[in-house]
């Protein structure tokens, strides 16, 4: 299998696998801010047996082959105690805030993990001005 493959893309406004990426801007010298949420137009379920493990955000410089994994983000809370699953009031949700410099444009690539359907990928394009 290509490991291409194994990643799932969807409309994020229908699909509650999808990571979102908000950027708020993309000026030279600047930080670049990126806000990745998955379950942002529909929720995902946050539960022992069904949930969101991780986010990768990666960003791909214009002419440039290999991506740079600017952070990974893990959510370790999902309804589990010593009591049992779905047993505690604790929940961590699946949205990721991180920054980033870069003199080029380029694109910023979200990876997620649903610990039942699998990885989850989307992009957007920055232009650095």
């Amino acid at each position: 299998m290509e490991p291409k493959n194994l990643y799932q893309t969807a409309d994020w406004k229908t699909e509650k696998h999808v990571p979102v990426i908000e950027i708020n801007s993309a000026e030279k010298g600047k930080d670049v801010s990126v806000a990745v949420t998955v379950g942002k137009e529909i929720a995902h379920p946050n539960t022992t047996a069904h949930h969101i493990s991780w986010i990768e955000v990666y960003f791909l410089p214009q002419g440039e082959k290999f991506p740079y994994q600017i952070a990974r983000f893990e959510f370790s809370c999902h309804g589990a105690s010593v009591n049992g699953a779905d047993s505690s009031s604790v929940f961590t949700q699946p949205r990721a805030v991180c920054s980033f410099k870069t003199e080029k444009s380029g694109t910023v690539v979200a990876v997620s993990y649903c610990n039942i359907h699998g990885l989850w990928q989307n992009s957007s394009e920055i232009t650095i001005k």
